[in-house]
């Protein structure tokens, strides 16, 4: 039995799934990454440098944000693909020295939310994104658009709702703010939890219980039995996006904009997600409005 992913009721909490610090081969130390982004209205980062299984709660020091554990794994498949693969969570035992694969699973096994990085940009197939069961995938990256327009996964993204209509979508930096590497608070996720933890903000993240965004904002996202009905910052565009060519779509070319939009999504589409549009063409997107439930 399928139920609605999001329950808004609780705080909204922004943050960036995918960093990179001096420990790998970013440019800034997390003291002023963190520094740097709560400027900018962060609540939280993720730990997500290459094959640095970050453990924050060992550590002394004080931020002014919440840092998350993660890890990026990179390497080659069985079949010869190659993967950058962002894991949040804390990991036990796993060290450089493990295969990709190796890592990947222990990694799942661990309960980390696995997601596929920046597809595109790696030239990963529709098949590639398929393989190994990733949790979500990266819809936009900022640093890849940055570097050759190569940022985006929407089309990876919907194939793999096509099989599993629960796969997360984020939007993230991958910030190294290095010369080479300039961008950052690019694209975040704004989370709802019922506080700023790590275990409320990942519990809610493995839920999908976010969106993602370069710019718009969604005030809340309801169901009320019937309709989904949204409130959001002013945008020119909403979009309820389904499979293939399905899709219905509010708004004008005339510049007017719009706070709220409802809409009835056809029973027969096996899933459907919210895309918002404003006037500078910035979007932001739910997750897969609806989810199977575990239960069923």
């Amino acid at each position: 039995m399928a139920e609605f992913r999001y329950d808004t009721r609780g705080s909204w909490f922004k943050g960036n799934c995918h960093l990179h610090s001096t420990a790998s081969d970013g440019g800034k130390t997390p003291a002023e990454l963190a520094q740097m982004y709560a400027t900018q209205g962060y609540d939280f980062l993720c730990r997500t440098d290459h094959w640095v299984f970050s453990n924050v709660c060992q550590e002394s020091g004080a931020y002014p944000l919440l840092w998350l554990d993660g890890v990026e794994l990179n390497g080659r498949d069985y079949a010869g693909s190659s993967y950058h693969v962002v894991c949040l969570g804390t990991f036990e035992g796993l060290s450089r020295e493990l295969s990709f694969v190796a890592a990947l699973e222990a990694a799942r096994a661990q309960g980390g939310l696995l997601i596929l990085a920046h597809p595109l940009w790696m030239g990963n197939t529709l098949e590639d994104a398929l393989r190994w069961g990733f949790d979500g995938v990266e819809i936009y990256n900022h640093v890849c658009h940055w570097l050759n327009g190569k940022g985006e996964g929407l089309v990876h993204w919907n194939a793999m709702l096509e099989r599993s209509p629960g796969v997360l979508g984020l939007a993230v930096d991958d910030a190294h703010i290095r010369p080479e590497h300039p961008g950052w608070n690019g694209a975040w996720v704004m989370v709802n939890a019922p506080e700023c933890s790590s275990e409320a903000l990942l519990a809610a993240l493995k839920a999908g219980n976010f969106y993602s965004s370069r710019g718009p904002e969604f005030k809340s996202i309801d169901y009320d039995g019937d309709e989904v009905r949204i409130h959001s910052s002013p945008v020119q565009f909403v979009r309820l996006v389904g499979p293939a060519d399905k899709g219905i779509r509010m708004g004008s070319f005339d510049g007017e904009t719009r706070q709220v939009a409802t809409f009835k999504v056809p029973a027969e589409w096996p899933y459907a997600y919210l895309e918002i549009e404003d006037v500078r063409g910035r979007r932001a997107w739910t997750n897969s409005l609806w989810v199977e439930h575990k239960g069923a």
